[in-house]
């Protein structure tokens, strides 16, 4: 699934080619994407109207439209966003085609059918998309390490798990989740309740730290955006610890572990990113 830096580097290439066009049809060939308000509503209101921007909340995409009206999606698992011309092949799977008045297409592809569209009119309350249930955005000034302590520094859920609920910080995923963590030197598994306040200071830093590293390894032209057909919005060898079970730590060479959280892999160096018996049962919990 993209998480924040990728959903940030879809809007990046595509807000330059959407912004000031006009939707002037839509082909809608699964109907279920869309799931407020009905399809029908869904086309009669979005044909003819023009994109004023493109904007992100967490994992979240919108176009913002000229009539002050808000199209809401979510890529989920495989959905893919691409801006081609009209003789470019359909690709299989594709769902929704916006027929633009420059000629060009703005295609959604979804090979496992899990994105979603949502359209909400001007002021009308977002009960359906679930963004009033995110946190706070990873770059917002209200991230610090008394904030984050005060959120889910009492629970005895491990820390990489409430970082991925997205209702305290939104944007982050497994794999930044990781990469967070082991910035920070903790241990996916520990406890949140167990966190030292330095450790909590580590944590307010690498989150923002890795989600912009992750934003600017990313960065692409919109010619290797189309060339990889909206699939290839990451550059993997930015990762220095996900997927790298067995591999040498980056930084003591100590063989990286990978362990399962809530039916999800997480991968920690043991020596840098060392458990606390001592401690992980919260019984000093955010101590130091």
């Amino acid at each position: 699934m993209p998480e924040l830096p990728e959903v940030e580097t879809v809007r990046k290439i595509l807000e330059p080619q959407l912004a000031g066009r006009t939707i002037v049809r839509l082909t809608l060939n699964r109907p279920d994407i869309i799931d407020h308000p009905s399809a029908e509503i869904f086309s009669e209101r979005i044909t003819g109207m023009q994109i004023a921007g493109m904007g992100r909340r967490g994992k979240f995409l919108s176009l913002k439209l000229a009539n002050q009206d808000r199209l809401i999606l979510h890529l989920r698992m495989t959905g893919q966003l691409l801006v081609t011309l009209p003789d470019d092949p359909v690709e299989k799977h594709t769902h929704i085609i916006f027929h633009l008045d420059d000629g060009k297409e703005l295609r959604f592809t979804d090979p496992r059918r899990f994105g979603r569209f949502w359209l909400l009119s001007n002021g009308e309350e977002d009960i359906y998309s679930g963004i009033h249930k995110l946190g706070i955005e990873p770059f917002d000034s209200r991230l610090t390490a008394d904030w984050l302590q005060r959120q889910i520094g009492r629970r005895k859920k491990s820390i990489k798990e409430c970082l991925l609920e997205q209702k305290t910080v939104a944007g982050i995923g497994n794999i930044y989740g990781d990469e967070i963590l082991f910035e920070a030197r903790i241990c996916p598994a520990r406890p949140a309740c167990s966190l030292t306040g330095e450790e909590w200071s580590r944590l307010a830093a690498a989150i923002p730290s890795i989600l912009q590293k992750g934003i600017r390894a990313n960065r692409m032209t919109p010619e290797e955006y189309l060339a990889g057909r909206g699939k290839a919005y990451r550059k993997e060898p930015f990762f220095r610890i996900y997927g790298h079970e067995g591999d040498p730590c980056p930084c003591c060479r100590t063989s990286l572990t990978r362990i399962v959280l809530s039916g999800r892999s997480s991968f920690y160096c043991p020596e840098c990113q060392k458990r606390n018996p001592a401690i992980d049962g919260c019984e000093s919990s955010n101590s130091g």
